[in-house]
């Protein structure tokens, strides 16, 4: 996390969202309470679920005011339950008041897609299937979405558009067949001495035969398949590749494909249509 916070895309995202927020002043805590009064407040969940961005939570207050102290009562990844106290902060009234909604913002998002994912993980539990994730992201915090899967027991698949190659069926399409794809994707890697993993997603049985009689990728995505197609794909590949169902798979049907024997699972599910956990923070009289 320590890495993650030096980002620059994510201090980039935390300077706009300051402000965004804040403006030319936080005008009513200015009004209110005088400069130099000091409080307490503490960070108290409403519902159950899986806690996310403490750690975030820790930089954003200090980003604030380096003076703000933080007593932290959970870590990320740990069970909370309503009423919980998640974190207590003292320092500035005022600049605990100012930081208030961007970190409870950050914090609500990240332990939505945590909780999210922990329900997925835990219907894999006797499977050697993995969870990850997809770019189905907020645009800004894929990089925080992508942690907060990390912490509620996913994995990352690739980051962007930069970090690995997925030829999808629209290259493929564009490119004039799976044959060509691969052989102009080869090509232009070598040209620009570029080491990255290939992964090719199948429409069907007979793309996934085109895939093995030409090889040359890391992994086959076997998308909108059905558990039975997964089957008969997978003894095709015989595990000469890395292998990964996508494509319309709910949280109902996540055990059903985990069972086929497939290495991966993808969902966008994990980020694009979570609920945020509730959280609020209160002051200590």
């Amino acid at each position: 996390m320590i890495e993650l916070l030096g980002n620059p895309l994510v201090t980039k995202l935390i300077d706009l969202s300051f402000e965004e927020d804040i403006g030319d002043g936080d005008h009513t805590s200015i009004a209110c309470i005088n400069e130099n009064e000091t409080g307490r407040s503490i960070i108290v969940a409403k519902e159950e679920g899986i806690i996310a961005g403490i750690d975030l939570a820790e930089y954003v207050f200090n980003k604030v005011d380096p003076a703000i102290q933080i007593k932290k009562f959970f870590s990320d990844g740990d069970k909370i339950s309503n009423e919980n106290i998640i974190l207590e902060v003292q320092g500035s009234s005022r600049n605990i008041l100012t930081s208030e909604r961007t970190v409870l913002n950050f914090m609500q998002r990240l332990s939505g897609v945590a909780t999210q994912t922990k329900k997925y993980v835990d219907e894999l539990v006797g499977t050697k299937a993995k969870i990850i994730d997809t770019r189905k992201t907020t645009p800004g915090m894929r990089l925080l979405e992508k942690w907060a899967v990390r912490i509620g027991g996913g994995s990352n698949h690739r980051i962007g558009l930069f970090d690995m190659i997925l030829i999808k069926d629209n290259h493929i399409d564009f490119a004039g067949g799976i044959e060509r794809a691969l052989e102009k994707t080869h090509q232009y890697l070598k040209e620009k001495n570029i080491n990255l993993r290939i992964e090719i997603e199948t429409r069907n049985v007979d793309e996934v035969r085109q895939v093995i009689k030409i090889g040359g990728v890391h992994r086959i995505m076997l998308d909108n398949f059905s558990p039975e197609m997964i089957k008969e794909a997978l003894l095709i590949i015989n595990g000469k590749y890395e292998t990964e169902a996508s494509g319309g798979i709910t949280l109902s049907t996540l055990r059903k494909y985990a069972e086929t024997g497939v290495n991966y699972i993808s969902s966008g599910a994990l980020t694009h249509s979570v609920k945020s956990i509730d959280l609020s923070l209160r002051a200590i009289k």
